[in-house]
């Protein structure tokens, strides 16, 4: 695994992590560098600016934003970065069964796209993430293809116990 991060994983909570591990956990197994902070678009706004406008600078490529509730990072990180955001809607404990967390990523304005995964998708966000990588790396869209194939045998095998 290169010591330079390519990906960024940043969420808005300590308590998002539960989730967002995920994500790291998949780039872990397939050798991608990631970083992973707490940023707050709330409560350190600062940070946020510095992490958005700085982030392609150091190095990065593609960043994950996960937060809940009033889930704003994916957006503010969006509107300051030239970087991909994959914005991951996490279901929070003061969270209206997520919805708030998913239309917050989700809607955003014309101009400021953040792809959005499902709720709690964080395994999704690193693979999308790995995609995107993978068209300007054949190393890494070869292991795209790779895990592909393999879910696709995993799907053949489970189909083999119910005769086909």
């Amino acid at each position: 695994m290169s010591s330079t991060p390519l990906v960024g994983i940043i969420m808005g909570s300590d308590s998002d992590w539960v989730v967002m591990k995920a994500a790291a956990e998949f780039l872990k197994e397939q050798n991608i560098a990631y970083e992973a902070s707490i940023i707050s678009a709330h409560r350190t706004p600062h940070r946020a600016l510095e992490y958005a406008t700085t982030a392609h600078t150091r190095g990065l490529k593609v960043i994950i934003a996960g937060a809940g509730g009033a889930a704003h990072l994916a957006g503010v990180i969006a509107s300051l970065s030239p970087l991909p955001i994959i914005g991951v809607p996490v279901k929070s404990s003061n969270s209206i069964d997520g919805w708030d967390s998913i239309l917050s990523i989700l809607q955003m304005p014309s101009g400021i796209p953040v792809a959005t995964v499902a709720l709690n998708g964080a395994k999704n966000a690193g693979i999308l993430a790995m995609q995107i990588l993978g068209t300007a790396d054949a190393s890494l869209q070869q292991k795209v293809l790779d895990y592909k194939a393999k879910l696709a045998e995993e799907v053949i095998e489970k189909g083999k116990t119910f005769g086909g």
